[in-house]
């Protein structure tokens, strides 16, 4: 789509205007007469009235082009055209995870070395981030209080840069997955995307914060939030209920089952890597987005004409003083 047209066309109601003006106001007083004159000095006044009319109608013509100019100008020409249809899946993920004192446990691998859960979450779940072009991504952190540390956005990179600037002990060491969920579906109230998303991951218990899993669950069902959850760690709380750095399977089953989405079990990185992957495989694929308008000002121009007119009037005015 492509074409000339004008920003604010209703600015050419204003190209008659001085013409009107001097209509309406009687235009140039008539000469009046006067006391007749010897032919010598006529003919010198009529050659000099010769010289004035055409020094009047050239002054006329740059006047008619400095404000044709401009009112051009002010009309905003331009060549409307448009962008070719980015990839966009119309959705927006809000990742709430979880930052309690367990998160430093070293019972996972990277790379063929031991690595800590964060460690282990920061790299997998940085590469989740960098794959969701055309998603609004935000993050929030949770331990003993949620935090949000990045708000909804197409900038993925910044996003996981703040992701791997994470550490224990900036919101607490215990869990409050209420308060990290519910905090996630405070970033999502607003959005007006068509899919809404939480990836919810948690290596332990609910055990802090007022806010209830499951109500918060049932809130996201009501809003029409998807949630998806991950249970990392090696343990489960039912398997070795003294295990206080066990995970609660069951109660993140349970999130994910009334939120409508699905949960997944990671006891080791690639289990992690598999789980976000899944969860993207259960997302709707991506969709073009609408082509992007975009414009070529012209209105440059015209007001260039309207500037070299009124430069050269200006400069015809003084030498005739």
């Amino acid at each position: 789509m492509s074409g000339l047209e004008l920003a604010t066309p209703l600015a050419l109601i204003l190209l008659p205007a001085p013409w009107l003006l001097r209509l309406l106001l009687g235009g140039d007083a008539a000469p009046g007469g006067g006391l007749p004159l010897p032919a010598t000095m006529r003919e010198r006044l009529g050659a000099g009235a010769s010289t004035s009319r055409s020094r009047l109608s050239r002054s006329a013509i740059i006047r008619a082009l400095a404000w044709i100019g401009l009112v051009l100008a002010l009309s905003g020409p331009r060549i409307a055209g448009a962008v070719a249809a980015l990839p966009a899946a119309g959705r927006d993920i809000m990742l709430a995870l979880d930052l309690s004192g367990s998160m430093t446990k070293t019972d996972f691998e990277l790379n063929g070395a031991a690595a800590s859960r964060l460690a282990v979450l920061k790299h997998f779940g940085a590469e989740l981030i960098r794959r969701r072009a055309g998603d609004r991504i935000g993050l929030v952190v949770f331990a003993e209080t949620a935090f949000a540390a990045a708000p909804l956005s197409f900038d993925l990179r910044a996003v996981s840069a703040a992701l791997e600037e994470m550490e224990i002990g900036l919101v607490g060491r215990s869990t409050a997955i209420g308060e990290g969920l519910g905090l996630a579906l405070k970033r999502l109230s607003d959005s007006t995307a068509p899919s809404r998303v939480v990836i919810l991951l948690s290596d332990g218990a609910n055990n802090a914060g007022s806010s209830e899993p499951v109500a918060v669950a049932e809130l996201a069902r009501a809003m029409g939030v998807d949630i998806f959850t991950i249970g990392l760690g090696v343990n489960d709380t039912i398997a070795d209920p003294a295990d206080t750095d066990a995970v609660d399977f069951v109660a993140l089953q349970h999130i994910a089952e009334i939120g409508g989405g699905a949960a997944f079990r990671a006891r080791t990185g690639a289990e992690l890597d598999a789980a976000t992957r899944a969860i993207e495989a259960l997302l709707a694929g991506p969709a073009p987005a609408p082509p992007t308008i975009i414009y070529r000002e012209l209105w440059i121009y015209p007001g260039a004409l309207a500037f070299l007119a009124a430069t050269a009037l200006a400069l015809a005015t003084r030498e005739r003083r």
